[in-house]
């Protein structure tokens, strides 16, 4: 197997809601979405975006769409009312998934 960037195989959107952000990574070809299922884990996820969620990552499989969709807490410094950073929203975190590396 070769290492491929997520953005080879999916396509992904995301948003927040206060301190939470929300990824959907979808299966570009249905021959693509069982090696997200495999690949693409809650603990991954959580390591890729090590130092920026603090909390847990939940993930939901989506079958009939061949989709997964991420629920990373603590991720925004408590969001965009209440954090310091430059841009406290989700908005990009669909991006920064995409660059993770995977077998595929």
């Amino acid at each position: 197997m070769a290492k491929r960037k997520l953005i080879e195989i999916a396509h992904a959107r995301s948003g927040d809601k206060g301190d939470l952000v929300n990824i959907g990574l979808i299966a570009r070809k249905p021959e693509h979405y069982p090696i997200l299922v495999r690949e693409v884990t809650a603990d991954r996820v959580k390591q890729h975006f090590t130092g920026v969620c603090k909390g847990k990552v939940e993930r939901f499989e989506l079958p009939n769409l061949r989709a997964l969709n991420f629920l990373l807490h603590e991720a925004l410094d408590g969001g965009g009312t209440m954090a310091l950073k430059a841009d406290p929203q989700g908005k990009t975190y669909s991006t920064a998934l995409l660059r993770m590396e995977i077998d595929a």
